[in-house]
C-alpha cells in the first residue's frame, strides 16, 4: 500500500466511509427517522462498524485499477454482509425472527453476534491480504510457462 496514489487512497477512504454508513444506518447503529432498533446498540457494535469501514475501504481501492471480481472479492462481500448480521438489532433481523423465533433471537443469536463480528472483520482481512498480496506478483502467462518447460526437456 506504501506505493498507492493519491487517488487509490481517495477512492480508499471513500469506500471506508461508504462501508462504514451503509452497514451503520439500517442497523440503527447510526440513529436515523428510517430505521430503529428495539435493543440498544452494543458497544462493541461501534468499533465493528469502523473496522469494517476501514478494511471495506481498503479493500475497495485494490478494485480501482480492476474490474474482474476474484476469490478475493468474495471474502470482502461475505465480510461485510456479516459485519451487517453483528451489528443488527437481534429482533429486528426478519431472517433472525423467522429462524429463531424473539426469543431465540435474543436467547441464541445476540450472545453470537460478537463472535460473527469477529468473523467478519477476519473474512475481510483475508481478502485484504489475498488482494495485497496479489498486487505485488504478476501473472505469468500460460504460453509462457509452456515454452519453459519445452525448452528443458
Amino acid at each position: 500500500m506504501g506505493g498507492w496514489s493519491r487517488r487509490r487512497w481517495i477512492v480508499a477512504l471513500v469506500g471506508a466511509v461508504l462501508t462504514a454508513v451503509l452497514i451503520a444506518i439500517p442497523t440503527a447503529v447510526i440513529p436515523s427517522p428510517v430505521f430503529g432498533r428495539a435493543i440498544a446498540v452494543t458497544w462493541w457494535s461501534y468499533p465493528i462498524v469502523i473496522t469494517s469501514g476501514i478494511l471495506g475501504g481498503l479493500l475497495i481501492a485494490t478494485y480501482a485499477r480492476e474490474s474482474t471480481p476474484d476469490r478475493a472479492s468474495k471474502f470482502g462481500m461475505a465480510g461485510a454482509l456479516v459485519a451487517f448480521f453483528a451489528v443488527g438489532c437481534p429482533v429486528c433481523n426478519k431472517l433472525v425472527l423467522l429462524a429463531l423465533g424473539a426469543s431465540g433471537a435474543v436467547t441464541w443469536f445476540a450472545p453470537v453476534q460478537p463472535f460473527i463480528a469477529v468473523m467478519s472483520i477476519g473474512l475481510m482481512a483475508v481478502a485484504l491480504r489475498i488482494r495485497l498480496r496479489g498486487e505485488v506478483a504478476c501473472a505469468i502467462p500460460a504460453a509462457a510457462t509452456t515454452r519453459h518447460v519445452d525448452s528443458a526437456s
